[in-house]
């Protein structure tokens, strides 16, 4: 494959019949452009090179619930979420769900099967009504062979998600639910929390079997940690808001883990 993706009236690879040259990336869609210049994996890029994936990306929207992908499905490529947020998860055979991610405006998905060749490891579902652009596999390869350094900023995607699996893993393994959920609590409010007289106010996930798959475990077991925390005077529950009165509280569950 020929180096490309450098001139405007450059060719990106001389054995793909039918490819347009770059300098017709004005004529693609703008905002597609201005999308993709947000995510990581495609900082640095120059606006020829962007412009050659935002000419190619497909528009995809999804409404909340809507499963992107499939686990175990064929890879058609990777993903930037241009609104909404997308939902990354394993099932298990029960109907189990344990999630692995929760990725908002900017974040790429499914990079990994794009360059293994394998089928989409996990499977991805919208939280919210959600727009999305499609980068085709073969779109994205040709990049990647024209432009190394966008291959070495997968890899640092990558390699951070791996740190958050290993995390989950030891969660997991060594800690209660009780523990979990009170993480969870502290990095919404850390997150998104507003402060408010009476705590951190904080919104949680559309219902508890959501709740349960971000920290692996069942409805049941939130519903009931919940309630102690309640009664325990370290938050305060109104429908899916929920006030954290006591933050030093649920930092001390942390602490008592250890």
């Amino acid at each position: 494959m020929t180096a490309a993706l450098i001139h405007g009236n450059t060719k990106l690879a001389a054995g793909r019949a039918g490819l347009d040259t770059i300098s017709t990336v004005a004529e693609g869609p703008a905002e597609h452009l201005s999308i993709l210049a947000k995510a990581p994996i495609f900082a640095g890029l120059t606006e020829s090179e962007l412009g050659f994936l935002a000419q190619r990306a497909v528009r995809r929207r999804c409404s909340p619930g809507e499963l992107v992908f499939g686990e175990g499905e064929p890879c058609t490529g990777l993903y930037v979420v241009e609104r909404g947020h997308v939902r990354i998860f394993k099932s298990s055979a029960g109907g189990r769900e344990q999630v692995l991610s929760i990725d908002g405006p900017g974040s790429s998905i499914a990079e990994v099967p794009v360059f293994d060749g394998g089928m989409y490891p996990a499977s991805g579902a919208a939280i919210d009504d959600a727009m999305l652009l499609l980068i085709r596999k073969q779109d994205f390869q040709e990049l990647c062979l024209a432009q190394p350094q966008v291959a070495l900023k997968v890899l640092r995607v990558v390699g951070a998600r791996l740190r958050r699996l290993v995390g989950i893993i030891e969660e997991l393994s060594f800690t209660t639910v009780r523990h979990r959920l009170a993480s969870l609590l502290l990095r919404l409010a850390q997150r998104e929390g507003k402060q408010t007289s009476d705590g951190v106010e904080i919104m949680l996930p559309a219902n508890n079997q959501e709740l349960a798959a971000q920290i692996g475990t069942v409805r049941e077991l939130v519903s009931r940690n919940l309630s102690r925390f309640q009664s325990q005077g370290i938050i305060r529950i109104e429908g899916r808001t929920v006030v954290l009165r006591d933050l030093r509280a649920l930092e001390a569950e942390l602490q008592s883990a250890e």
